[in-house]
């Protein structure tokens, strides 16, 4: 069981995704766990970065949008860049990227399932 998203083959098990998701907000000088919604207080308007919509998303039954998609897809491949080339977290964020470029493209939402 795990983290699926619709229109794309990125895959992670909840706990991996949010491991993922705090080293993309360390990127940022962001604690995760400090965060309201991950046991913290500290709210997310606090931050101004394009990939906040994807931190803060609850990790299933929800969605982002295509214009949120297409922010954050530019957002995400910047901040993995110099991650090693076979970390799966990266090779899964890279799909994840393209995954937010097709739903913009086809104006369809990105779900998280």
């Amino acid at each position: 069981m795990g983290l699926d998203f619709t229109l794309w083959e990125a895959h992670w098990s909840y706990s991996d995704f949010h491991d993922f998701r705090k080293r993309l907000a360390a990127c940022i000088g962001m604690n995760l766990d400090d965060m309201e919604g991950f046991g913290g207080e500290i709210p997310f308007k606090n931050y101004q970065d394009d990939i906040i919509p994807l931190l803060e998303q609850p990790d299933s039954d929800s969605y982002l949008s295509p214009d949120v998609c297409q922010t954050v897809a530019g957002r995400l491949r910047q901040l993995i860049r110099h991650w090693p080339d076979d970390d799966i977290d990266k090779m899964n964020a890279l799909y994840l990227a393209e995954g937010m470029e097709l739903a913009h493209q086809q104006n369809e939402i990105l779900g998280f399932i």
